[in-house]
Formats: C-alpha cells, sequence, structure tokens
C-alpha cells in the first residue's frame, strides 16, 4: 500500500503548501555553502511509523541530503532515542524539517495508539482494524501506520468491498425493498472475489442478513449482552464485526465477547502527534 509514488505524492504536495516559492527565512539568513546535521529525537516513548516517510521529505527537499533510518517501522522506542540521523545542505534540511516531522509524528503516533488496542486485546480472537476515517489525503500513510501498530486495515476505499450501512439499509426500507432480496441482487452484481458485508443495529436484522450471504456481519453499537447474543445467533455462518463505542476502557470486553474484528475510528481521526525533535547543527 505504501509504496515510493504514494509516498511522494504527499510529500511533494506538502513540501509546495510549504514553501511554494522557496524558503524565504533560509535564502535570506543562511549563507550559501552551509551543511547541516540533525538527529530525530524522540522525546516521549511510543511506536515508529513513516521512517521512510521521512526520509523520502528529506531526499524531495533536496536530493543531495543523506538520511539513515536508525529503526524500523513498528519498533517500540523509549525518550531520546535517536530515531534517524540527516546530514546535507542547511537550506534542503530547513525546508524538509517541517513537513518530515509532521507525517513521521502523525504516523507514530497512529502507530504508537494502535498499539496499545492490539495490546489491549491480546489473548483474545479479535483483530483490531481502522476504519475509513482518515485524513483526506492521507489515507495510505495513517493506514501503513495502523499496521506498524500491529493493527489491520479494513477496506482502504469505496471501491475495494460492499459495505452496506445504516443510510444503504433506510433506502431500502422507504423503496420497501426487504433485506434478504437486496443482499441477493447485490451478490449477484458483484465478483465472486469481492467481499460483501452488511451493518446492522438491531438483533433482528442479523438472520434476514445471514439468509442473504454476507461474508462478515457488523454489528452496530450493540451492547456486550447483544454482542454475545448476536454472535450466538450468527453461529460461524459469517465473520462478526463490532463497531461503534469503542474505547481504550471497552475494547478488551467486547472483544472477550468473541466477535472476529473490531474496528476503532479513534486510531485514525482522534490520535495525537507523537512528540518528536529535529535536533538540528548548523556549520557554515
Amino acid at each position: 500500500m505504501l509504496t515510493p509514488q504514494a509516498i511522494d505524492r504527499v510529500v511533494i504536495a506538502a513540501l509546495a503548501e510549504d514553501a511554494p516559492w522557496g524558503d524565504a527565512t533560509s535564502d535570506a539568513f543562511l549563507p550559501d555553502g552551509a551543511t547541516a546535521s540533525a538527529q530525530l529525537v524522540a522525546r516521549e516513548a511510543g511506536v515508529l511509523s513513516g521512517g521512510e516517510v521521512f526520509s523520502r521529505t528529506m531526499f524531495q527537499a533536496d536530493e543531495s541530503i543523506t538520511t539513515a533510518v536508525l529503526q524500523g517501522d513498528g519498533e517500540h522506542f523509549e525518550p531520546g532515542a535517536v530515531l534517524a540521523t540527516v546530514s546535507g545542505p542547511a537550506r534542503g534540511v530547513l525546508l524538509g524539517e517541517r513537513v518530515a516531522l509532521n507525517l513521521v509524528q502523525r504516523m507514530s503516533g497512529i502507530a504508537t495508539v494502535t498499539a496499545r488496542y492490539v495490546e489491549a486485546v491480546a489473548g483474545t480472537r479479535a483483530r483490531i482494524v481502522d476504519t475509513r476515517k482518515t485524513t483526506p489525503g492521507l489515507r495510505a500513510l495513517e493506514r501503513h501506520a495502523v499496521r506498524s501498530g500491529g493493527g489491520g486495515n479494513h477496506r482502504f476505499s469505496l471501491s475495494d468491498a460492499v459495505l452496506a450501512k445504516d443510510n444503504h439499509l433506510a433506502v431500502l426500507t422507504a423503496s420497501g425493498i426487504s433485506l434478504t432480496d437486496a443482499i441477493i441482487r447485490a451478490r449477484a452484481r458483484i465478483s465472486h472475489t469481492t467481499h460483501l458485508e452488511v451493518e446492522v443495529d438491531r438483533l433482528d436484522q442479523i438472520e434476514p442478513v445471514l439468509a442473504g450471504g454476507v461474508d462478515t456481519i457488523m454489528l452496530d453499537n450493540f451492547s456486550l449482552d447483544e454482542l454475545r447474543e448476536g454472535i450466538a445467533i450468527v453461529a460461524g455462518r459469517a465473520l462478526v464485526e463490532a463497531s461503534g463505542g469503542v474505547n481504550l476502557d471497552t475494547v478488551r470486553a467486547i472483544a472477550e465477547t468473541g466477535v472476529d474484528v473490531i474496528s476503532v475510528g479513534a486510531l485514525t481521526h482522534s490520535a495525537r502527534a507523537l512528540d518528536l525533535g529535529l535536533d538540528l547543527s548548523i556549520e557554515a
């Protein structure tokens, strides 16, 4: 998912946004030929994600910059750890500094919170996955960060799988089409390789959904007792995903009901940037 092309699309756009006509300050203040070396240093503990993104940002800022990433994505680190080193023209390093930090801090923040969710459900069958609640334009990076933290990815886009949610079901109800018939029709229209999932918010919807033939059924905002009852009704006929009301205080209890998947929007929409710094020394 996180190809060099995907990284460069984000990085080039971000650098153009941050310095559309160059870096006026560095151009005015720094002497020609000044060089800089820098260390990417952790100010707090966390999980790294975005090492290649950091490196590609520096390269796009100035192709003569040399970057060495010292820890791999998914590795845990403590405060004070040196995660990467940078050396090259000072103007280039300062041009890339903010964008590189913004991206690696964002990605490492997502990886760190994902790792906490994964740890919270350890020993259960549940898998922690993300949602489409990502920052527009940054989905590939944020989805990679979830995987760095040990989580999994839901469908990448609307084109990748069929997932009928409450608004889709509301249209069906208004049109007088039964849920089972709608699923059977949808199955006939899609490829045999396309995953089909349906979201329900009531127990009495489960049997009609299963009768249509789904791969996954999403139990949305169910209580713990309802989740257990829903899993008993499904009885292995489809994968069971839990969604809604998931946080670090509730995720363990949800996992212990026996669901297969827990989708967590907070992995991406609420993760704070991790505190990382770029410590520079500039030489004339």
